[in-house]
């Protein structure tokens, strides 16, 4: 019996607006979950894509006279996962550093991604090491080749599986023109990204890099963002701020890059900022660290293979 008022055609003029209600919600569900699926096969593919592409294998040389350009290292080429693979079945006897980067990170300036800061960092430390550099990458530019931003590189890495105990991202210099607020969304992305796939891990962000000591307007309002977007992400986060700090280091021609002694100082004042935040070289001691190597765009001396473009 219907309720006094309501015919038949009032209660199926309900039927059917609830039914087109209860259809526009699935299909809305069923495009979510679509979407999602299409973001997982893409980050999965990343990651295999990278993963597979050709890398370097940095590893002590046998003691005695070196070649120049290339003191202690010889480079093995091999894909990026049989090198992390090396990491993650090792004893752990000593941590991981995980460092995705521009072109400072690639080598640019000595023309040898050995010779890059990242590498002389790691060396330094005596740790391990797991460094990504794409010329012209930043948190929302691509770079070469399209390999960035620098959250699909870190997804690349494959930090849940090497559990490093420090991550660096360097980027920046290549972002200006970004939307100020496009710029923080980025770094926060990359931040969260590195908290989820590797929780205990330190973070620090190595920010902008300029030609002229102060650098221009825009380089300075991007380098802000950043690290205003950092800190905000992790409070923890540890901030080396060339800009800021005014750094001084040999320089190659182009008058932005440096050079190996440039690369050199480099390492050494971010090793300091390290160990004033307790993250301090391993002993040197027992076997040498792994190194993996891939810079895009470079080739490693000693490496036959040319890097992907």
């Amino acid at each position: 019996m219907l309720p006094p008022g309501l015919s038949v055609a009032d209660t199926n003029g309900v039927t059917k607006r609830r039914y087109t209600r209860f259809a526009a919600v699935g299909a809305v569900a069923l495009v979510c979950c679509l979407l999602l699926s299409a973001w997982i096969v893409v980050r999965l593919s990343d990651a295999g894509a990278a993963r597979a592409v050709s890398s370097v294998t940095l590893l002590q040389r046998a003691p005695g006279p070196q070649p120049p350009g290339q003191p202690g290292l010889r480079a093995v080429a091999a894909p990026l996962a049989a090198c992390e693979g090396r990491i993650e079945r090792g004893p752990r006897r000593r941590p991981t550093l995980a460092v995705a980067g521009a072109s400072y990170t690639a080598g640019e300036g000595p023309g040898d991604p050995a010779q890059s800061w990242a590498v002389d960092l790691a060396r330094l430390l005596h740790w391990n090491a797991v460094i990504y550099g794409v010329p012209g990458a930043g948190y929302q530019r691509a770079g070469g080749g399209g390999r960035g931003p620098m959250d699909r590189m870190l997804a690349q890495e494959g930090l849940r599986g090497l559990r490093p105990a420090l991550v660096i991202v360097q980027a920046g210099h290549d972002d200006v023109g970004v939307p100020l607020a496009v710029e923080r969304s980025r770094v926060g992305a990359s931040v969260a990204l590195i908290r989820t796939a590797a929780p205990g891990a330190r973070i620090g962000l190595l920010t902008t890099f300029a030609s002229v000591p102060d650098g221009t307007p825009p380089l300075r309002a991007t380098n802000q963002a950043i690290v205003a977007a950092g800190g905000a992400a992790d409070p923890s986060l540890i901030v080396m701020d060339p800009l800021a700090g005014r750094w001084r280091y040999a320089r190659a021609r182009d008058g932005l890059h440096p050079t190996a002694a440039g690369d050199a100082w480099i390492a050494r004042a971010v090793a300091a900022t390290l160990a004033g935040h307790g993250l301090r070289p391993a002993a040197a001691t027992g076997a040498s660290p792994v190194i993996c190597d891939v810079s895009v765009g470079r080739r490693q001396a000693g490496d036959s293979l040319g890097r992907p473009a």
